[in-house]
Parts: C-alpha cells; sequence; structure tokens
C-alpha cells in the first residue's frame, strides 16, 4: 500500500464519518418528538460517562470525552432551531427528497425503508410532514401509496410536479471509456433505455436510485456508473458524467405533502377521495356535478380496497372557499360513501425554481 492508497482510505472513512454524523443529528431530531428535559439531561450524563469507558486502542478516554462533548454541545443548538421534519421513502438523494426541498426548503428531510414508515410516522407525530409519489408520466399511478392513501386520515397540504432528469453519476477519476455496468433502480433503467444502448452498458436493477449512488460511494464497484439524480451527486461525492439522459423529455413524477393538520392556506387545487354505490352511471352524476359548476377536473383514478370495491381519487382546480366548490363538494357528499376532502393546497413545479 502506497500513501496514495492511504489518503484516498483516509479520505473515504472522513467522508463516512460526517454522514455518520448526519445520520446522528437526523435521530437526535427525531428523539426530541418524545423526549423530556429530565430524562435529556441524565441521558447525556450516563452518555459521557459510557463513551469514555468504552475508549479503547489508539483513542484516549479523554480524547473521546471531549469530542463527544461537542457532539452534544452541537446537537443541543441543532434542537433549540425547532426544524420541521419531513419524511420520504429512499436513501438521501431520492428524488422524493429533491421534491421536498422544492416544496420547502427549510424542512429537514428524513429517510425511510418504506412508504408505510412515512404514514405512521407522520400519524404520531415523529415527523411533521411526509413526502410521498402518488403518479408518474410514464409509469403510472405508485399503486402501494395510493392504497395507503385510503386508510389515512391524514391531509394534503401541497404538491410538486417534479420534472426528473437523470444523470450519469461514477467515483471521481473514473475513465468513462472503462464503463461497463450500470446501476439503478428498475424504472430508472428503462426511462433510460436508450442512452443505456447506445453507451453499450450492462443494465443491473437496483431497489433503489439514491441507494445505487450510496453504494458506489461505499463499495467502489470497479467499471461501474449508477443513475441517479445531481443531488445525489452531491450528497455522495460523485461525478456527473452526463445529465438528462432520460429517453423523453417529458418525464414527471407528482408527488404530493401529507400532514396531520389542514393546511390553512388558500389553496389553488383540491383533492378528494370517495366510493360509489354498485349502480350504472353513479360516477358520472359525480363528474356532472362538477362540469356543472365549471371545475376543471385534473386527475381522476380508481384504486381497489379492501372491502372489494373501488375507491375514486379527484383533483380539480379551485378553492375550498370558491362558492361553486363549496356547491360542488356538498352534492357529492350527499351521493357517494366515504367522502373525504383530503386537502386545498398549492401545487409547485421544479420548473418554477
Amino acid at each position: 500500500m502506497n500513501s496514495e492508497e492511504i489518503r484516498k482510505k483516509l479520505d473515504k472513512i472522513d467522508f463516512q464519518i460526517l454522514k455518520l454524523l448526519d445520520t446522528r443529528m437526523e435521530l437526535e431530531l427525531k428523539s426530541k418528538k418524545f423526549a423530556k428535559t429530565s430524562d435529556e439531561t441524565n441521558r447525556e450524563k450516563e452518555f459521557l460517562k459510557k463513551i469514555k469507558s468504552q475508549s479503547r486502542g489508539l483513542i484516549a478516554p479523554d480524547f473521546c470525552e471531549k469530542l463527544y462533548t461537542e457532539i452534544v454541545y452541537e446537537t443541543k443548538k441543532l434542537k433549540k432551531n425547532n426544524y420541521k421534519l419531513v419524511a420520504f421513502q429512499g436513501a438521501h438523494g431520492a428524488y422524493s427528497e429533491v421534491a421536498a426541498r422544492v416544496w420547502n426548503r427549510e424542512l429537514i428531510p428524513i429517510p425511510c425503508n418504506e412508504f408505510s414508515e412515512i404514514f405512521e410516522g407522520i400519524q404520531s407525530g415523529l415527523y411533521d410532514y411526509g413526502v410521498v409519489p402518488v403518479e408518474n408520466s410514464s409509469g403510472g399511478v405508485i399503486s402501494q401509496v395510493n392504497q395507503l392513501i385510503i386508510t389515512t386520515n391524514l391531509f394534503v397540504v401541497g404538491a410538486v410536479e417534479l420534472h426528473v432528469h437523470h444523470c450519469l453519476l461514477t467515483l471521481p477519476g473514473t475513465d468513462y471509456r472503462e464503463l461497463h455496468v450500470v446501476y439503478s433502480h428498475s424504472q430508472a433503467l428503462e426511462q433510460c433505455r436508450q442512452f443505456i444502448v447506445r453507451n453499450k452498458l450492462e443494465p443491473i436493477p437496483y431497489y433503489d436510485t439514491a441507494g445505487s449512488a450510496r453504494m458506489l460511494a461505499e463499495e467502489e464497484p470497479k467499471s461501474s456508473a449508477v443513475i441517479a439524480s445531481k443531488l445525489a451527486a452531491e450528497i455522495y461525492n460523485l461525478e456527473v458524467i452526463k445529465e438528462n439522459i432520460e429517453d423523453f423529455e417529458r418525464n414527471i413524477t407528482r408527488f404530493l405533502i401529507f400532514s396531520r393538520k389542514e393546511s390553512q392556506e388558500d389553496g389553488n387545487k383540491c383533492s378528494i377521495i370517495f366510493s360509489t354505490a354498485h349502480k350504472a352511471g353513479t360516477l358520472f352524476k359525480v363528474l356532472e356535478v362538477f362540469a356543472n359548476q365549471n371545475i376543471n377536473l385534473t386527475r381522476i383514478e380508481s384504486i381497489p380496497n379492501m372491502q372489494g370495491s373501488y375507491a375514486f381519487f379527484l383533483d380539480f382546480l379551485g378553492s375550498k372557499n370558491d362558492e361553486n366548490v363549496k356547491n360542488a363538494l356538498k352534492t357529492v357528499k350527499e351521493i357517494t360513501t366515504n367522502f373525504r376532502l383530503l386537502g386545498c393546497y398549492k401545487e409547485k413545479s421544479n420548473k418554477d425554481v
């Protein structure tokens, strides 16, 4: 092992330490939701005592105590800011995190493994908000998310129309001519199929786009690249070889923002969910109500529910404070079952930022 190899290993370890500290701070912010001040004080004392006693090898106990005293100090400063947490599915750098940043950059994005964790976390008060994808211009409806929406009592407080742009990412200093394989989520690989074929790359599916970027940074597989977001390149210290490698320019994913509390702002878009009786023409009657009130519908989807029937999601332009919207909702509620106004909100797009 020469000096350059040692330096590379040191750089990698330092990068991992920083990422672990970030993860630690995220956990501390989550713990704040449930901890009491008295519990925190006692925990800190026991924690520093334990750190000092566990110091081994080349690390002096006093140094470890000083180091973690600083970490505890920074954690306290962070907690005093009263940051709001927004949960998303996937690893840091996921397109859901990009959507969360488009909606509100002041929120702290927290990764979750499953969509269900997001809804459960908001309901319990662990997260203030959650961002989930509901439909994609090429892949259609994200059925797993829509199934969860049927059973939740949360409110939609915002939406983001994200124009997804895929990037080819590599480890710093990689010669692109030596690339042979590319990792990413199967949907991203399909959306960039022509690019992959043109460059004679072997596509290897991975569970997550951002997860593949993290894997590349940590495991450093040879002759490999990943397809992920530009944000993932920034987070995992990867190089962007080429941007906008998706086959079709119009590659849009729509995200909804959920919260336990209903939005108090006067939105310009509404979402409702309802079921109808098993009779011919019942759905048409609902649509006719909106047509008679001159309300523009922007989305209608049917999702099978637990009872073997269908729930309908419907989005339309307007505010819940508009008279025509009030009249329409009153009538629709009377002719449907399980009616619920999910929320009235404003929709943003990364085209506007």
